[in-house]
């Protein structure tokens, strides 16, 4: 299942330092767009593994409002979850 998120980014001493809006504690940066790109999505990657490693789970959940007659998004999160092994 692929994933869409949204890269929020600013330029600091020369460099493009970015994070993913939804995934809490994903940070890299980048000389470029582009490499800031590339290097977010290994950051993303090595999160995913150590959640794999560790059974912890990324739980997403978007909060919804019932307003004039139809629900709008309100809130959206991401809680990480560790989960103890049984042996």
């Amino acid at each position: 299942m692929k994933h869409t998120f949204t890269l929020e980014y600013w330029q600091d001493a020369g460099w493009y330092v970015g994070k993913l809006r939804e995934i809490p504690g994903v940070f890299s940066q980048g000389e470029t767009i582009k490499e800031l790109e590339e290097n977010i999505g290994d950051a993303y990657q090595l999160l995913m593994a150590e959640a794999a490693k560790f059974s912890i789970r990324l739980l997403e959940r978007e909060i919804y409002q019932w307003k004039s007659g139809e629900y709008t998004m309100v809130a959206k999160y991401a809680m990480r979850i560790l989960q103890r092994r049984h042996k």
